[in-house]
């Protein structure tokens, strides 16, 4: 390679900056890979999920490690350089609506999903496609999702990657070639049931809930056999009709919280995100959803708790069977889902070092409780919250403020059924102790529906959805909030102008990485909140971001594209986003050592190749692309070449390979090495010129 070719590679690298979609740029020269910590995707096995907090380079589950606290170890990205973050490869899923994908990626292949539950395998150092699967989910299923067609993401285990796809398939492929091994129906499909959610893989179990709990179901978890999809247990999460023996002994308890005839409308209490494990307590903990109907006055007239709804529920993972509850939000009434986040951690409270689990849901109060046993430690309100004045620590049940039922009249209600935080994953950061909460201001408009009917397959919510429905964009907002479990108190936040933003991914290098609704892609200091580095993303974001290494290069991963609930509904609240739609994969690592703009002048002027470069230049490009190389804003700018341009270069140069675009073959006048020089005449420009 010559100096100035040497020269064009490093400016090429430089300008990654602006990479665009499937424009892989490597970053450093080809290096012998480090060893892998298994065989692939076929050595994922039950002691590699288990210590998989050993393994800094992989994120081998959905969040990272059984314990879901979305921290990764890697620190060669820290507080200090983040600011020389570039994008090294993006890819098009070529898909519209929500992506909602947290990738696995297993010793540098990478495992998603995008909308309608389409699965992709990437090379997870480049973003080159190595295989596509699509289940072909009828379109006519969308009007049995509350909250867009949206998937979360797939397991990886034994050389299997496993996924829930919308309609109620559990789906088993085969890691290195995407193949179908196996498919199972979870559901019923001739009632509104819906998968969302990604599964987990438990002590060799597949396991995988469902969504449909507004249309009128009845929730469950279930666990299937990894080689063939068999059914080892299920577990319902709220008890059927009375008249039939009980499942089991929990749900016989259960009904004793229940008034009138709710099996008729379903019940809901569906489980459609949230799981953890805890390896040494051998106990598998999942989050239930909303009551069917949502209005506790129409699905259970005369009161009552309504077990197991709102609830996180703490289950061996060998039977299903229910070990403890916790409910937070008895007698649910506004959608305040249980099924947010699960965090487990190690924290210092009163002196004692406590096994806790965490999570912030819909209803507003984080709340901290033992993981064994399930007793509140504490209860404090996260966002703003008027349906309750706080949780009792004694009984752990909230005091709910009159009026705000809203069974006379309107109610004005924070949070709303949106949430406090919803789906979007939080993280947990041990080195600074803090839980990154993508947190919400949403008020909501809540009346009893005087004209409800329950309609089999439609929207049964109970209430009023014609004063629901209204918001503006004045009345929301969003923010990133940083709190301290142990105080239970605000350190601090970045405020957002929109809620719905992305989830969030802290690491070891004293970084939080959030997407926002409005299209960008921000890391902050973790600490103290400072924002130090930003770029676009196009669309919308509300996935979470993944961090792993490949050949000693860290990573930094987030599948963008706006969706959701709020998105669909929030109306002109949801407008002002003003994003686009389509769905891509957006990678990141730090820049190379770059030399100054004067460096790289006298180097070229001291190789003589400088004026060759420019006379060509000026000879066969200049009358399209613009004397000096810059253009006249007609044709594109060769200064602000994306990478893939810039990688494909003597293709579109000497192969025509953009000929269709009218950018013809110059191969008859120009050889490699003249190409080589105009290109490296292209990035100097871009260096030297404004």
């Amino acid at each position: 390679m010559s100096r100035l070719a040497s020269i064009s590679l490093v400016l090429l690298l430089f300008h990654a900056c602006g990479a665009e979609e499937n424009g892989p740029v490597e970053l450093t020269p080809p290096a012998k890979p480090a060893p892998a910590p298994g065989s692939g995707a076929a050595g994922v096995t039950d002691a590699r999920l288990v210590g998989a907090d050993a393994e800094h380079g992989n994120w081998l589950t959905y969040g990272r490690t059984y314990g879901e606290q979305r921290f990764s170890p890697l620190d060669a990205v820290n507080d200090g350089n983040v600011g020389t973050l570039i994008q090294t490869w993006g890819f098009s899923t070529g898909m519209k609506r929500g992506h909602e994908a947290t990738p696995i990626v297993v010793d540098g292949k990478m495992f998603l999903t995008s909308s309608w539950s389409v699965v992709f395998a990437l090379d997870a150092a480049t973003g080159r496609l190595l295989w596509k699967w699509d289940p072909n989910v009828p379109r006519q299923y969308a009007k049995k999702a509350c909250c867009d067609v949206v998937n979360r993401g797939v397991a990886v285990y034994e050389g299997k990657v496993f996924v829930g796809v919308f309609d109620g398939r559990l789906a088993a492929l085969d890691a290195e070639t995407g193949k179908l091994l196996w498919q199972v129906i979870t559901v019923d499909q001739s009632q509104p049931y819906s998968i969302t959610g990604a599964p987990r893989v438990v002590k060799g179990r597949v396991i995988i809930g469902n969504g449909g709990a507004e249309f009128g179901v009845r929730g469950y978890v279930s666990a299937y056999g990894p080689d063939d999809g068999e059914l080892v247990w299920r577990t319902f999460t709220v008890p059927g009709d009375p008249s039939q023996p009980f499942e089991s002994k929990a749900l016989e308890a259960a009904a004793a919280t229940w008034n009138g005839e709710w099996w008729k409308i379903g019940g809901g209490g569906t489980v459609w995100d949230s799981m953890a494990y805890d390896p040494e307590l051998d106990l598998l903990y999942v989050g239930t959803g909303n009551g069917s109907p949502w209005t506790r006055h129409i699905r259970s007239p005369g009161g009552g708790d309504n077990l197991y709804l709102s609830s996180i529920l703490a289950l061996q993972p060998d039977t299903g069977e229910l070990v403890w509850h916790y409910q937070t939000t008895p007698g649910d009434n506004w959608d305040f889902t249980a099924t947010q986040h699960l965090i487990l951690a190690e924290l210092e409270i009163a002196g004692q070092p406590r096994r806790v689990i965490m999570q912030a849901p819909k209803n507003g109060f984080f709340y901290v409780l033992d993981r064994e046993t399930g007793e509140l430690i504490s209860a404090e309100k996260y966002v703003t919250v008027t349906w309750a004045s706080h949780v009792d620590p004694a009984s752990g049940r909230p005091v709910e403020v009159v009026g705000q039922d809203y069974a006379d009249s309107l109610a004005l209600v924070r949070p709303t059924a949106f949430g406090g935080h919803n789906w979007q994953p939080m993280s947990y950061s041990p080195l600074t102790g803090l839980v990154y909460v993508p947190a919400q201001e949403i008020q909501g408009a809540y009346r009893l529906d005087p004209d409800f009917e329950y309609r089999p397959g439609e929207f049964n919510t109970g209430t009023d959805m014609n004063v629901f429905a209204l918001s503006t964009r004045e009345a929301v907002s969003g923010h990133l909030l940083a709190w301290d479990p142990v105080a239970q108190k605000e350190a601090w936040r970045q405020q957002h102008g929109l809620p719905w933003n992305g989830g969030t991914l802290a690491t070891a290098g004293n970084l939080v990485f959030q997407g926002t609704a409005d299209g960008r892609f921000v890391a902050y200091r973790a600490d103290d909140g400072a924002k130090l580095w930003e770029t676009s993303t196009g669309t919308g974001v509300i996935a979470a971001p993944v961090s792993y290494e490949v050949d000693g290069v860290q990573y930094v991963t987030i599948v963008a594209g706006w969706g959701g609930a709020f998105a669909l509904a929030g109306g002109d609240a949801a407008a002002a986003a003003e994003v686009e739609t389509d769905g891509r994969v957006l990678t990141f690592a730090l820049a190379p050592p770059f030399p100054e703009a004067a460096e790289i002048e006298q180097m070229l002027t001291q190789s003589g190749e400088l004026d060759d470069a420019q006379r060509l230049f000026h000879s066969y490009c200049a009358r399209c692309h613009g004397g000096g190389a810059i253009g006249g804003g007609v044709l594109a700018d060769l200064r602000k070449s994306s990478p893939e341009v810039q990688g494909e270069f003597k293709d579109i140069v000497l192969k025509g390979i953009f000929s269709g675009k009218g950018m013809p073959s110059f191969s008859q006048w120009l050889t490699e090495a003249q190409v080589d020089q105009i290109q490296a005449y292209i990035r100097h420009r871009a260096e030297t010129t404004p």
